[in-house]
């Protein structure tokens, strides 16, 4: 596979550099908030004010998001140090004004705020323009746009959770000491239903015993999902449906199809925390801008399904059946085909990125491995395509531009398609250039290397050649950097020779010459005029 050299590792930061920074980098605040949310100097609410804003009855969501904003403390030179030093938690977003991924982050982290409150934390809310304030910010650790800390007892900690309001709700609980919620009447539990789509559920006859200790134990390890506790198994079905136990029981809720799933192992930690990483997902993923993060960290094989979205909704009943029989072991995947923010980076790493056609591909994280369905994505054909990914007889799928025309071509162009042929299995020798459009020094080498093929020319045991890295891929090219010059033997191709890319035309004609005569004896000589 052609690189920077395709280890797993590289591979899969090239996958989370593409796809996780399109997460705010390329998004913008819509209209709507445009209008209603103004990003000025925010200060504490004071109680007076709450008070005033307690008596509406019906609050337009502006006013909302505004009452949510004015909660969060502005840093700046004169109090920055005070609020750290003063606040047991303190949960921190560093800015800039004009960065499209903190504006887009703005009314997350307000709404957050103003759900903290409701619930009664103790997490001090504050944000900092790093711009207009650099020392106090860069004494807090702010380095890019935006960054989150969450300071305790003035020691601070990076934000490791999700970007919609309600992640970042559970993640500061959890990490201020409320990993779970207790319920203890049927209008806490309606009204919890009213505010979060996916949690986990635990029913406890008596809050205590090691089944209990486990369950808090798992509850705090966990960063993404709300837990809730409950004694009565009346609330308990509210929250969950049918649940027949009196205690202890657990299980995980979702707005899906398959809504309740119910745990049946044994009350430790780590198999708990195992369930819900099973669990935790729909049967199919949409892919958002606002969970990407989360799926590209998922450590499951990866289905991705690219289509438009009404042509999507004629397969999901086939992908969900296909994703029941694979549950726990593949993700499947959602992605509009016609958003270029989420769906390009991934295809483009396919050589797919111009495709309007339905596509179904596979990922494996942990290898590099890429796979993609060949045939109509059938009932039939997906579960084949999943169990082969399963047991790793899938054919790996590499890059390929169309095959091209090198008739009457000085330099044939190579790709991916025809590596084998025009290279491998060649009954000549070949000159290989390796190069990229990025590549600062690839125009120059370019040129020396048409000289070569220029002088070269009618020489019938030696080819020149080139392949564009960076659309083509086989698995027996291997290349640590660009440009890079390759020399195949023909009587050795599986071990060809690296050129020097810096020497001089006529250095590397001599190398040329010096190969060519240990295999004829026939050296074509080259002299300083003729280069």
């Amino acid at each position: 596979m052609l690189s920077p050299k395709p280890t797993s590792k590289f591979i899969s930061l090239t996958i989370l550099l593409l796809i996780s920074t399109s997460l705010f980098i390329n998004s913008t605040i819509s209209q709507q908030d445009s209008d209603e949310i103004e990003i000025d100097d925010l200060i504490a609410l004071d109680e007076e004010e709450q008070s005033e804003s307690d008596t509406q009855s019906t609050p337009k969501p502006s006013d909302v998001l505004t009452k949510a904003q004015r909660i969060v403390l502005e840093l700046n030179n004169d109090n920055t140090q005070k609020a750290i030093d003063g606040n047991e938690y303190v949960f921190v977003l560093g800015y800039a004004p004009w960065d499209v991924r903190s504006a887009e982050l703005m009314p997350r982290f307000a709404e957050a705020a103003g759900a903290l409150r409701e619930l009664k934390s103790q997490v001090l809310m504050a944000k900092i323009d790093a711009e207009r304030y650099p020392k106090p910010a860069s004494g807090l650790g702010v380095k890019g746009y935006p960054t989150l800390l969450l300071f305790v007892n003035g020691t601070a900690q990076p934000y490791t959770g999700g970007f919609s309001s309600e992640e970042i709700v559970i993640w500061v609980r959890k990490k201020t000491g409320a990993p779970i919620i207790r319920i203890e009447s049927v209008d806490e539990a309606n009204d919890f239903l009213k505010k979060h789509s996916t949690f986990a559920v635990g029913l406890f006859d008596k809050f205590e015993g090691p089944d209990y200790d486990e369950f808090v134990k798992a509850a705090t390890a966990d960063n993404e999902i709300q837990f809730v506790e409950t004694c009565s198994s009346q609330i308990a079905n509210i929250l969950f449906e049918n649940v027949k136990s009196t205690g202890p029981f657990f299980g995980i809720v979702k707005s899906e199809p398959e809504r309740y799933t119910s745990y049946e192992g044994a009350f430790e930690k780590d198999k708990i925390l195992q369930f819900l990483n099973d669990n935790k997902f729909p049967l199919v993923t949409f892919l958002t801008e606002v969970n990407s993060v989360k799926v590209y960290a998922s450590d499951k094989l990866q289905v991705y399904v690219f289509a438009e979205a009404d042509e999507f909704q004629k397969l999901l009943e086939t992908f969900q059946n296909a994703a029941r029989k694979f549950k726990s072991k593949i993700m499947f995947v959602f992605v509009d085909i016609k958003d270029d923010n989420l769906a390009k980076p991934f295809l483009t790493l396919f050589g797919l990125e111009d495709s309007e056609d339905t596509l179904v591909t596979a990922f494996d994280y942990q290898t590099g491995a890429k796979y993609i369905l060949e045939s109509d994505p059938t009932p039939a054909n997906i579960e084949e395509f999943g169990s082969g990914l399963l047991k790793g007889v899938l054919p790996l799928y590499y890059k390929s531009q169309a095959i091209p025309d090198n008739k009457e071509a000085d330099i044939l162009t190579v790709v991916g398609k025809t590596f084998d042929d025009l290279v491998l299995s060649s009954s000549k020798n070949i000159f290989l250039e390796v190069h990229t459009p990025w590549c600062l020094n690839c125009e120059t080498t370019s040129k020396q290397v048409e000289r070569l093929a220029k002088h070269f020319k009618g020489l019938e045991n030696l080819v020149f050649a080139r392949i564009d890295a960076s659309v083509n891929e086989h698995p027996k090219l291997e290349v640590e950097d660009y440009p890079t010059l390759l020399f195949y033997p023909v009587n050795n191709k599986s071990n060809p020779i690296k050129l020097p890319t810096k020497s001089s035309p006529k250095d590397v004609a001599i190398l040329i010459n010096k190969y060519l005569k240990e295999q004829t004896h026939d050296e074509h000589n080259v002299t300083k005029d003729e280069l």
